[in-house]
């Protein structure tokens, strides 16, 4: 399944104002594959935070989980705002055997032909560094 951060908790948040979190939750759980678009795009709150790290720590060792992400891996904690002990945690299980992809070059995303827009330092052909 693909989804991305901030829709895959707004489902938890809605099956939990509608009595189904436990049903949502465990189909999470056990889907063979989880593909999470944009982490730390937003910062994780409570509840949040919890519910993210709860799902993670459920398909920890269990089932494979990839997550695309701007963010380097130095600056994963700062999706966990407020709270670093389960950021901290989260963290841990995420990167224990991960294999790190890191995609350099242009954005397939570019302006539409004819449209003219400002280009980022990224978008003019700036590199991102790996550690």
């Amino acid at each position: 399944m693909f989804s991305t951060q901030s829709h895959l908790l707004a489902s938890l948040r809605s099956a939990a104002a509608v009595g189904t979190y436990d049903r949502r939750f465990q189909y999470l759980a056990k889907l063979p594959l989880l593909i999470i678009d944009d982490f730390g795009l937003k910062p994780l709150r409570s509840p949040d935070d919890e519910d993210f790290h709860d799902l993670i720590a459920e398909r920890y060792e269990r089932a494979a989980t990839i997550l695309t992400s701007n963010l380097d891996f130095p600056e994963w904690g700062e999706a966990f705002p407020g709270n670093k002990m389960i950021g901290a945690a989260t963290l841990d299980r995420l990167r224990h055997g991960a294999h790190k992809i890191v995609l350099d070059g242009e954005s397939y995303r570019g302006p539409k032909p004819g449209v003219e827009s400002p280009r980022t330092e990224l978008a003019k052909g700036g590199k991102i560094k790996q550690p």
